[in-house]
């Protein structure tokens, strides 16, 4: 029985490896950035926090909607039609291309909320001018993108990760120089990291780009665009499959955004012991948003061969690879919960021995809370990523709404504030709302495929006769 779902954990672990070190390597910018201003200080690790808090806000939305390409480049790829994968792509470019220049500018407009979040005066000053920068690297961070979903689509998981090692590289070494000062380089502190990160994004999207049209089977479809012919038809295709996906996601980032907002509200330790328990356990997610993807491209590929019953079986196997693999990091996390937040703080640093003693025994109470969402948080996303393969995006939204936001995010702001819990309290929420979620999809999908199954079955039958 279970050698059915076993015996594909092999290949869904081949395709969805290169997809999760590409996913780890948006992280890793992230990581780098937090190792390197840590050790500047507890208020430039909470500045770096409260800045990405917005931009993660807007990144959240770009890179959902640009989700929408995958599943259809995919289904174009089962059937055998490269034209609508390629149509797929210069539509989904265009549309991306558009958001990220949209999203800079919201970004820029509500600069001025952060003077009236209740945050602390010394990480607000520190905070905006790195918010400019890395603002900005949304725009060339959502076209890439496009070009990483596209390439998902057709199963080639690698080239997307290849992009994001080279960013990395390029971020590490110019957070070297510029945060610090080194080599005869200005020190410009965490307006150092933000200069990284936008560099390295601009590296990002004009390598992939390179490395796709220098491949023989990607040639035609990343060249030879006609933009003056843009179809409505495709586009408003995209859009539908977009934009519910971007709420998806954009309603999971917001609540971990929030609790950014109201741990800043408890103090800049706080926040700064939130801001690092939120990047271990984003590192962990990555892992669950690789097989997501796989998810998505397996059952997108059955969706477009119409076979129904190895759809539910390939996706079922994603899902128990990824149960037992969270649980793996759920006991990392447990037994870890105090050495993983001495790699971001100098325990050595006198002058901030007293907060960053403070920010470690915080954040081990909240990877204790983290050590047990690895499994809900898992298993949500892979699941979201099989109803995305099956273009289902509308009522898997509204699922997400009301697990994160009418169940999670309550818990979080009553236990956080009005609770002797305080930071700990808010990530009970976080946990709540993630297994609310795991459950909710999980339905969905089997109501949905099992539907599909007999629907399929009673098709074939009238055929016969």
């Amino acid at each position: 029985m279970l050698q059915r779902y076993t015996k594909e954990f092999s290949y869904n672990l081949k395709l969805a490896t290169p997809v999760i070190l590409g996913m780890l390597g948006h992280t890793f910018v992230a990581f780098a950035d937090n190792v390197m201003v840590g050790q500047l200080g507890t208020a430039e690790l909470a500045a770096v926090s409260l800045g990405n808090s917005f931009v993660f806000i807007a990144m959240s939305l770009g890179i959902g909607f640009s989700t929408a390409i995958t599943p259809l480049v995919a289904e174009a790829d089962g059937a055998g039609h490269k034209a609508d994968g390629k149509s797929a792509l210069k539509h989904g470019l265009v549309l991306c291309t558009f958001l990220g220049l949209s999203l800079f500018g919201l970004i820029l407009l509500s600069k001025p909320l952060i003077h009236l979040m209740r945050q602390p005066p010394e990480v607000v000053e520190l905070a905006l001018p790195y918010l400019d920068l890395v603002a900005f690297s949304l725009v060339p961070l959502i076209m890439f993108q496009a070009f990483k979903q596209f390439s998902e689509g057709l199963s080639q998981t690698k080239y997307p990760m290849y992009a994001t090692i080279i960013a990395n590289v390029v971020n590490i070494v110019l957070n070297y120089l510029f945060i610090f000062g080194s080599m005869g380089f200005p020190k410009l502190g965490i307006v150092g990291a933000a200069i990284g990160t936008l560099v390295s994004r601009i590296v990002m999207l004009i390598f992939i780009w390179i490395l796709l049209k220098n491949k023989k089977k990607f040639h035609d479809y990343v060249t030879g665009f006609n933009f003056k012919k843009i179809e409505k038809k495709v586009m408003n295709k995209i859009i539908s499959l977009g934009f519910p996906s971007a709420l998806q996601m954009f309603f999971e980032v917001a609540i971990f955004t929030a609790a950014i907002w109201l741990s800043g509200v408890l103090g800049k330790n706080p926040q700064a012991a939130n801001q690092i328990a939120l990047n271990l356990s984003s590192m962990t997610f990555m892992v669950g948003m690789g097989l997501g993807v796989a998810a998505m491209i397996r059952v997108g590929n059955q969706k477009g061969l119409q076979s129904f019953k190895e759809l539910r079986r390939i996706a079922i196997s994603i899902f128990f690879l990824t149960f037992l693999l969270e649980i793996v990091f759920a006991i990392l996390f447990l037994v870890g919960r105090f050495w993983f937040p001495t790699l971001y703080l100098d325990e050595k640093d006198l002058v901030n021995i007293i907060d960053n003693t403070e920010v470690i025994e915080l954040t081990a109470k909240l990877l204790f809370v983290a050590a047990f969402f690895q499994i809900s948080d898992g298993i949500q996303v892979v699941v979201l990523g099989a109803l995305r393969g099956l273009q289902d995006v509308k009522i898997p939204t509204w699922m997400t709404f009301v697990a994160y936001w009418l169940i999670g995010f309550p818990i979080s702001f009553y236990l956080g504030l009005y609770t002797e819990l305080e930071s700990t309290g808010i990530w009970i929420g976080l946990l709540t709302g993630l297994t609310a979620s795991a459950i909710l999809l999980y339905i969905r999908f089997n109501y949905l495929t099992k539907k599909l199954i007999v629907s399929n079955s009673l098709d074939t039958s009238l055929n016969k006769e």
